[in-house]
């Protein structure tokens, strides 16, 4: 495994996040519109955007399983393959007429709009097989030791916000055409075939297949922490099977579990509210929304580039997720304001937020998955990600289209929760 690590190089999976984030955050500006389009409001909004993460809560643990037995690339190849599916699904329903039909039961009559149920067929597609983070986060874990490992994570976080710089970006510019979303659509579909392509010809195997008999470093051990390892201690895995339960017999992985729980809910709580805001409060166009995502990630990428790079050598990861997590939850309360300066301020402090928050935070559950279980912790916290997404997404519609703008506040409490758990982390350290 420390030969595999040392040939291994962090560009192909760097780039497989890229495009895969590219070609997600390229839908991003405009499926709120698309919904609109078809009759669909904040509350249907919400149900769309949670469709993907509860069939990922089914689908990541399994990948996350799937990676660790029979290696990282297999199972990347099998999600993109998913995605590939799901985009074209997509593109298909753009085409469809509006017609609509009636579902009659107990508590009364709903309206069913065809191409918004093959919307939600693509998204469930793209769900299950979408353990792409999960298992690209174990691949880098795989290439990283104790001394890169922030810094690697680092290196993704600015690989997805350099794709959603240019997702957006591109929505804005493809969007505003004659052929209107169906350009976008079609991008990202291209871009998840690329994807495919680059796991294949590019991507090396970080994790052989258990079957094959092999020698691994057993890290994360007491002789570590006591400065007492000289050299490598090994593992014979060839008859080592990950199991769910063992997961939660890792120090401290229950509580990072709830807290990835937490950080999950209270960005998508945010996620269902405010493009449904942007468009009707704020009057956004598609090209506005696009040009949004792209500043905040631009500005993230120079936060999760040199100055989290400076900031490690001055704060611990531990004390970057209680800084991370103050700052992010104060961003939350700005967005309450439709005043263009509580937009601005509230992007900035996005970005500083969640640049030094969320990478430190999963170098930390990486320290602590180990190298044997990573790829089913990774698998778990995406189902708890997940089911995160799942209630956050559907609240954040009905809250939206109860109270407005003042959903913006339960995102905020919720971060805020965050950091006051987080204290418990300098108590490990």
């Amino acid at each position: 495994m420390a030969s595999l690590v040392k040939q291994a190089s962090l560009f192909p999976i760097l780039l497989v996040n890229f495009v895969g984030t590219l070609g997600f955050s390229i839908v991003l500006p405009f499926l709120v519109f698309v919904v609109m389009k078809f009759g669909g409001n904040a509350i249907v909004y919400g149900l769309l955007a949670a469709t993907y993460p509860a069939f990922q809560l089914i689908g990541s643990p399994i990948l996350g399983k799937w990676s660790d037995t029979y290696g990282r690339k297999k199972i990347l190849l099998l999600s993109n393959i998913g995605t590939s599916i799901g985009w074209l699904l997509f593109l298909f329903a753009l085409f469809l007429p509006s017609n609509s039909f009636n579902i009659h039961i107990g508590i009364g009559t709903f309206v069913v709009v065809v191409p918004l149920i093959v919307l939600f067929l693509a998204r469930a597609i793209d769900g299950i097989t979408g353990g792409n983070i999960s298992i690209a986060n174990a691949y880098l874990a795989d290439l990283s030791s104790d001394a890169t490992r922030s810094k690697n994570f680092g290196k993704m976080a600015i690989s997805s916000n350099l794709g959603f710089i240019l997702g957006p970006t591109l929505a804005g510019i493809l969007g505003g055409t004659i052929y209107g979303t169906v350009l976008p659509v079609l991008a990202a579909l291209i871009l998840s075939l690329v994807t495919i392509i680059v796991i294949v010809f590019l991507l090396r195997e970080s994790k052989p297949s258990s079957s094959e008999e092999m020698l691994v470093p057993e890290q994360g051990t007491i002789r570590k922490a006591f400065s007492q390892e000289c050299r490598e201690c090994y593992l014979n895995t060839s008859t080592t099977k990950p199991r769910m339960q063992n997961i939660f017999k890792l120090k401290h992985i229950s509580f990072l579990l709830v807290l990835y729980f937490l950080i999950f809910l209270g960005f998508n709580i945010y996620y269902a509210t405010f493009p449904t805001h942007a468009a009707k409060d704020l009057r956004w166009s598609v090209t506005q929304l696009g040009i949004f995502y792209a500043i905040l990630s631009g500005i993230m990428v120079l936060i999760q580039g040199p100055v989290l790079r400076k900031a490690l050598k001055r704060f611990s990861e531990e004390k970057l997720v209680i800084i991370g997590s103050v700052i992010l939850a104060t961003n939350f309360i700005l967005f309450v304001s439709n005043n263009i300066v509580s937009v601005g301020g509230a992007i900035i402090l996005f970005a500083v937020g969640n640049g030094l928050m969320w990478p430190s935070f999963m170098s930390i559950l990486s320290r602590y998955a180990g190298s044997k279980l990573q790829g089913s912790v990774q698998g778990i916290a995406g189902s708890f990600g997940g089911l995160a997404s799942i209630l956050g997404l559907v609240l954040g519609g009905f809250l939206y289209n109860s109270i407005g703008a003042v959903t913006f506040l339960i995102s905020a409490g919720v971060i805020f929760s965050i950091f006051i758990m987080s204290f418990q982390l300098l108590k490990w350290k």
